[in-house]
């Protein structure tokens, strides 16, 4: 199966449909990835038919759940689920934010390539990000624990925000070790086309801002 097939047939069973221009913008992000993996190791993922499964459906499952008027990847890696978000919501405004100077510069050249005015690029620790202003959103795919990342990234969550996390098994450890300010407001189980694994999505929100919503 192509490519362009693959992820048509995948977008139609996530139930999300995108312009021809976003598709194809989509794909060519598959082939800067796995050009610029084979000197920056961007990413484990090296089958060139588990791009699309593995980087673009498994992170556009939870574009449904990005109703956010700006949103932060952390620790953004080859840049997912950030700049899929970002290809299929062109008025989104996204940072991707990762440590690794290597990885950030791929960042900003995809970026660049692909023609995507609504991203930005941070070269950094995110306890250390201050921008000026915070995030409606946060996101975050295999960056750390659940606990880790809300202290990590705390600071930067705006009031009502929430912190989308997107995990494999249901991390249900994870969730007890939170602190008992957040509330977890939901954790959905995502059926990815052509990824065989689990794959959860936890929403958390802020309890001094979110009240007992969701508890």
């Amino acid at each position: 199966m192509t490519p362009e097939r693959q992820l048509t047939q995948g977008l139609r069973m996530l139930g999300i449909d995108l312009p021809a221009t976003a598709r194809k913008k989509l794909l060519a992000y598959t082939l800067l990835l796995a050009k610029w993996n084979r000197t920056y190791q961007l990413t484990a993922v090296r089958d060139p038919s588990q791009a699309v499964s593995h980087h673009l459906l498994d992170s556009l499952a939870v574009l449904p759940f990005v109703r956010a008027a700006s949103l932060l990847d952390v620790g953004s890696g080859g840049g997912t689920p950030g700049i899929p978000l970002a290809i299929a919501r062109p008025e989104l405004p996204v940072v991707l934010l990762d440590s690794n100077s290597k990885k950030t510069a791929f960042l900003q050249q995809a970026a660049i390539e692909l023609g995507l005015v609504n991203i930005a690029v941070h070269c950094g620790r995110v306890e250390a990000y201050r921008p000026a202003s915070g995030f409606a959103a946060i996101t975050a795919r295999a960056f750390a624990d659940l606990a880790a990342l809300v202290k990590a990234s705390r600071h930067l969550l705006q009031a009502d925000g929430c912190w989308l996390a997107m995990k494999g098994v249901r991390p249900d450890d994870e969730l007890a070790c939170l602190p008992a300010d957040v509330v977890v407001e939901g954790v959905h189980c995502l059926q990815v086309p052509g990824v065989a694994g689990e794959r959860h999505l936890v929403v958390i929100r802020d309890r001094t801002v979110a009240g007992t919503r969701g508890a």
